[in-house]
């Protein structure tokens, strides 16, 4: 496998006034295309704050995020959004779909702000949900969409435009054990069959099923000498 993605003893220490929180404390990690990386550990651990810094929304205080070995983390602030929508797919726990849009449109709109070409963006969006099973509920709002459709329509969501990278923050958190193991089934066939990387933060044990290296964060810290299960 290819890295795509590094941290090199990446920190984010919060400081209000005089006290100080080291959320994250000098983590390496590697992410390979083809591949699964599961983060666990508690919560308050520092999971959702790295998985911020490895997708250039939040700043690490101090070590350096890389992607395709160029480090990322020093450029300046107005170029991460081009980083972002280059790289990046996010998946999030509560969905973050417009209320307002159709599914179909939920899609088209990150199209169209990742540049695509206005004459692929309908049919690019229709492919995405048809990737998820969703091709027949193109036209339904989230409101008229159950839990698991709604994240179905999120990870087409973050496919679109063909990032190499999808980070994942609690994906399966709202939704049932059955529809949980199916959008975690999705995640990982996109991630192998697409030479992607996905990188997944959970508390669910049905995420280590699927897998391919599972690592522990308590305290802002990685756990154990290898990381690795």
């Amino acid at each position: 496998m290819q890295a795509i993605l590094e941290t090199r003893a990446v920190t984010k220490v919060y400081e209000e006034g005089s006290i100080k929180v080291r959320a994250v404390d000098n983590v390496d990690l590697v992410v390979e295309r083809g591949g699964v990386l599961l983060i666990m550990g508690p919560s308050g651990s520092g999971k959702t704050t790295l998985l911020s810094m490895m997708g250039c929304i939040l700043r690490p205080t101090s070590g350096e995020v890389l992607i395709d070995g160029q480090t990322v983390s020093g450029l300046k602030e107005a170029a991460l959004p081009d980083i972002r929508k280059k790289h990046f797919g996010f998946v999030f726990q509560a969905f973050n779909l417009f209320p307002s849009l159709r599914a179909v449109e939920n899609i088209e709109v990150v199209l169209r702000l990742k540049g695509w070409p206005k004459a692929d963006v309908r049919p690019d969006a229709l492919r995405l949900l048809g990737q998820v099973g969703l091709e027949k509920r193109a036209d339904f709002y989230p409101k008229d969409l159950s839990g698991g459709e709604k994240q179905r329509v999120a990870f087409a969501r973050a496919l679109a435009g063909d990032p190499a990278i999808i980070l994942a923050d609690e994906p399966t958190a709202n939704l049932d054990s059955k529809t949980g193991k199916e959008v975690l089934a999705l995640l990982h066939e996109f991630a192998r069959s697409a030479d992607k990387a996905v990188v997944i933060i959970s508390h669910d044990p049905k995420a280590e099923e699927l897998a391919d290296r599972v690592v522990h964060l308590e305290d802002g810290r990685l756990q154990g000498a290898n990381h690795v299960i």
